[in-house]
């Protein structure tokens, strides 16, 4: 279930507000090209910027749009732990099968706080977890050995890792036998190779068969196939996050009539510069 070519969903919004009528779209156009999950609010779903309301809204209507075609995992995460509870616990409410817990960001916890932490909500809400550890938001690094003491919890499955390190990668998967997922679009098949099981992707909201096909050769052990679709991507993938994510995603779906509307400030699109790279790394593609 916490497997293969998951996409990290982006928020559409048209003038201020939530757009149900896109994300519909958006949905159906990710199961058309056979995405195994969808992961909705999580960073690249400007989860920052929403209210508490459209949070959990954005979150039903997934599934309800998803209708048990794909699972939902759900971004849930939070930096107190009472606010990271309700979330979870509106997200079992909705139906997801599972939820996207990132580590409690700007507090900066000790590793027995984080532990705490995921542990309550383990403990609170019987909802499968997703771990989330990404230092470069977060400010704080999730050790592998509070990764193995959390995965002795039945709720605790997966951790998607976007430290940008094999080694952490690695240390984790020889510590327990948690299910490992990229967090970066540009690391899914090196993560692979040292036993990840796939990729919770930006780049798949715009071309989720081609992430598909990549996780598909890696996970059948074709790595010379799945190298040249790594290295086909790898240019486009890169200038998606050359301004910071989700402006470089949302810029290419308007390319391509997907048109997902404005970014919630301090959000800011695309510079002119970034913006004629993507343009040209999309052309050699599509």
């Amino acid at each position: 279930m916490f497997s293969g070519a998951m996409t990290a969903l982006v928020t559409p919004f048209r003038e201020g507000r939530l757009d149900e009528a896109r994300l519909k779209e958006q949905v159906e156009h990710q199961i058309k090209g056979g995405i195994d999950g969808l992961v909705p609010v999580g960073t690249t779903g400007e989860s920052p910027t929403v209210d508490f309301e459209e949070h959990a809204r954005v979150i039903e209507l997934t599934v309800e749009f998803a209708n048990g075609r794909v699972p939902v995992v759900a971004g849930t995460g939070g930096n107190a732990t009472a606010e990271a509870i309700e979330l979870h616990q509106i997200a079992k409410k909705a139906g997801c099968q599972g939820c996207l817990s990132v580590n409690p960001y700007y507090n900066k916890p000790t590793q027995e706080g984080l532990y705490r932490h995921f542990m309550t909500l383990a403990d609170r809400v019987d909802l499968p977890i997703v771990l989330y550890n990404i230092p470069g938001r977060t400010g704080i690094t999730m050790s592998p050995q509070t990764v193995a003491r959390l995965n002795a919890h039945k709720n605790i499955v997966a951790i998607k890792e976007a430290t940008g390190s094999l080694d952490m990668a690695t240390e984790i998967l020889s510590l327990c036998d948690i299910t490992l997922v990229s967090g970066d679009d540009s690391l899914t098949l090196p993560l692979m190779s040292v036993g990840g099981k796939g990729v919770i992707s930006v780049a798949s909201n715009l071309i989720p068969a081609e992430i598909k096909k990549l996780v598909k050769l890696a996970a059948d052990g074709k790595y010379a196939e799945a190298a040249k679709q790594h290295i086909r991507l790898f240019p486009f993938i890169k200038s998606l996050f050359l301004d910071g994510n989700p402006a470089g995603i949302k810029y290419a779906m308007s390319l391509a009539n997907m048109d997902t509307g404005e970014l919630r400030l301090p959000l800011w699109e695309a510079s002119e510069a970034t913006k004629q790279t993507i343009a040209a790394e999309m052309k050699k593609l599509m």
